[in-house]
């Protein structure tokens, strides 16, 4: 009989350590809506600190209602969130036993500039040299596989398009409409090259 009562005691005093130490909470709710049409925003996050760390998060319902629970009795720092409107911080919304908080918000939209996007296209075969307005073609190194004789090399594979003519099959430079292989300018990545081969032939 003892031993059961002194068990009861132990858990009864556990019990009431544990309320007397816990600290206080209460229930913070309202409404966040559009300040200017005061329609109420779906999604809103919001967020409770303490100091600088992040405790709890809750967002807004189709309504725009919104209700946080377990938030610490005092002063609390509460931000409304949501993209497309400016962010709303309150650093001093007092939280009592007695009741409910109800906050209700409005948020403003706000407007972000960013950069223009560019899109440009090229059709198939069109070069992209801006110096060149006749008689250019551009090919890829998928293409150099292809041609017969390439063996890989951008040069071979440029003396099977009409006006190019080659040497032999022991040198890789080309000759343009009856021009000087020195006058051709070889360029990788935007770099001229001397040669587009490894050994230079």
């Amino acid at each position: 009989m003892k031993i059961h009562f002194s068990i009861c005691f132990s858990v009864f005093l556990l019990f009431t350590l544990k309320q007397l130490y816990a600290q206080p909470s209460q229930i913070l709710r309202g409404t966040v809506t559009d300040y200017d049409s005061k329609f109420p925003l779906t999604g809103v996050n919001v967020i409770l600190y303490k100091d600088t760390v992040i405790t709890k998060v809750v967002a807004t319902d189709e309504n725009g209602n919104y209700r946080m629970e377990g938030v610490p009795v005092g002063r609390n720092q509460i931000k409304f969130s949501y993209v497309g409107y400016a962010e709303q911080t309150l650093s001093s919304v007092m939280i009592t036993s007695g009741k409910e908080a109800v906050l209700n918000i409005l948020l403003n939209e706000s407007v972000h500039e960013i950069n223009e996007v560019v899109v440009s296209a090229f059709k198939s075969g069109e070069t992209r040299n801006e110096m060149a307005v006749v008689s250019a073609r551009p090919f890829t190194i998928e293409e150099t596989d292809r041609y017969a004789g390439s063996r890989g090399d951008p040069a071979r594979m440029a003396s099977n398009f009409a006006g190019v003519g080659g040497a032999d099959d022991s040198r890789n430079d080309i000759v343009i409409r009856g021009n000087s292989p020195g006058g051709v300018l070889w360029k990788m990545e935007g770099i001229a090259i001397l040669n587009p081969n490894h050994f230079n032939i």
